[in-house]
């Protein structure tokens, strides 16, 4: 919905809060948003401090990050599906079913950049 109010530091502050009350909310509701923070806590310093240049820091932290944009995207679709219809639907399953699925090829991301940068280093 188009606005017309002015754009600037009061509407920049008020969309960091509504993004902040996001993450919270995903973070009290979303055990398994939990459980991808914890990861990002140890992987995100973990890939700075292996990651041999810029790139290589990039691409170790930039996916686990990119797992919990993708598991807040996913909760938000599972909160609409359980709002509009609490009953089981097949598309609503399936809509749940896929919102899934990106964020566990993004956790595979996670393992196959890692293993790629780092096991040479190794063997």
């Amino acid at each position: 919905m188009a606005t017309t109010e002015r754009r600037g530091p009061r509407q920049i502050y008020a969309a960091f809060r509504w993004s902040m009350q996001g993450l919270r909310a995903c973070f009290r509701h979303e055990a398994s948003f939990r459980l991808e923070v914890l990861l990002a806590v140890v992987v995100v310093p973990l890939g700075l401090w292996l990651g041999n240049g810029p790139i290589e820091k990039i691409l170790l932290i930039t996916f686990p990050v990119l797992v919990l944009s993708a598991e807040l995207l996913n909760s938000a679709i599972e909160a609409v599906v359980d709002k509009v219809s609490p009953e089981f639907h097949e598309l609503a399953g399936r809509a749940k079913d896929m919102g899934s699925a990106a964020v566990f090829l993004l956790l595979v991301m996670v393992v196959v950049t890692w293993v790629l940068i780092l096991l040479p280093r190794f063997f």
